[in-house]
């Protein structure tokens, strides 16, 4: 009997491929999904970023939370 022939060869070879054609089933429908949920948009959640362009840059107005501390307490001096 020649190698080609092999039965045990051919069944292992048929089983790996089987489960090959299985992972690559998996993945594409994981891909979809995910895809799929990306596209759902839900208008609940949104919110307008602050921020104003200059150039390529974008600016952001957003204080850190040090730094509207610093000007609570200049308010407070003011007052």
């Amino acid at each position: 009997m020649s190698k080609k022939n092999n039965l045990a060869k051919r069944e292992k070879q048929h089983e790996y491929n089987l489960q090959k054609e299985k992972e690559l089933q998996d993945k594409k429908i994981k891909k979809l999904q995910a895809n799929k949920n990306k596209m759902k948009v839900d208008g609940s959640g949104k919110k307008k970023k602050g921020g104003f362009s200059v150039g390529k840059k974008k600016l952001k107005t957003k204080l850190t939370p040090a730094s509207k501390a610093k000007a609570a307490q200049a308010m407070e001096l003011d007052n």
